[in-house]
This record gives C-alpha cells, structure tokens and sequence, in this order.
C-alpha cells in the first residue's frame, strides 16, 4: 500500500478542490446571468425562432442550476479527502404518511385541472 500524504499536502488537495468548486459555480452563476439578460433582451415571444431561443435558454438555465445544485450538494455531504454528511434515514411508510401523501396529490391534481381550465378560458 501506498503511504498516506502529510497533512500538509491533504490541507493543499482541500483547497485546490475548493477552489475548483468555487471556480465551476461562479461560471456557472454567470452564464446562468448572461442567459438571463439575453432572454430579456428576445422581446416577444412571437417572431421567427424567438420561441425556441427562449426555450433552449431557458432549458440551459435549469441545467446551469441543477449543476450548481448537485456541486453543492456534494460537497457537504461527501466532502472529499476528508469531512462527511450523513442524513437521517427516513422514517417508515404507514398508512397515515400514505393518506397524506393522496391528499396532497388529489389537492395538486385539482389545482392543477383548475389551472388548465382557466387558462384555456383566458386564452380563448
């Protein structure tokens, strides 16, 4: 086996690896800003190829975050080389969390149902 680095050289690794997740997230942070200056820059919605601009910004944006996201993530739960994170185990399925967990669909479902039902009387 290989022998282990001195805490020196762990110490160094740490902030090396630091600073690269801080590099990643501040660029993505800033094309996340970039796409959204330039989705407010399209204008309407309504000429040729604007949709699909907006959409393919759009979709990059959430890409950009979920990345940002996980990065975080990742770091405070399994910090490498070192410190972890571990959550608390979820608590068992009874019938009452099941319960629950119907109504809220049922509420959601209708929510939404309302949401789609009034929009199509706006619009048209």
């Amino acid at each position: 086996m290989s022998e282990p680095l001195p805490e020196v050289d762990l110490r160094r690794i740490r902030a090396r690896v630091l600073d690269l997740y801080a590099a990643v997230q501040a660029l993505l942070l800033i094309g996340i800003a970039v796409l959204v200056v330039y989705s407010i820059r399209l204008g309407t919605l309504t000429g040729p190829g604007v949709q699909e601009s907006f959409g393919i910004s759009l979709a990059l944006m959430f890409v950009m975050a979920a990345i940002v996201v996980h990065i975080t993530d990742r770091t405070y739960r399994v910090w490498p080389l070192g410190r972890r994170f571990t959550p608390t185990s979820p608590g068992p399925v009874t019938s009452e969390a099941q319960v629950r967990f119907l109504k809220v669909l049922v509420i959601v479902l209708a929510g939404a149902a309302i949401a789609y039902i009034l929009g199509g009387l706006i619009a048209g």
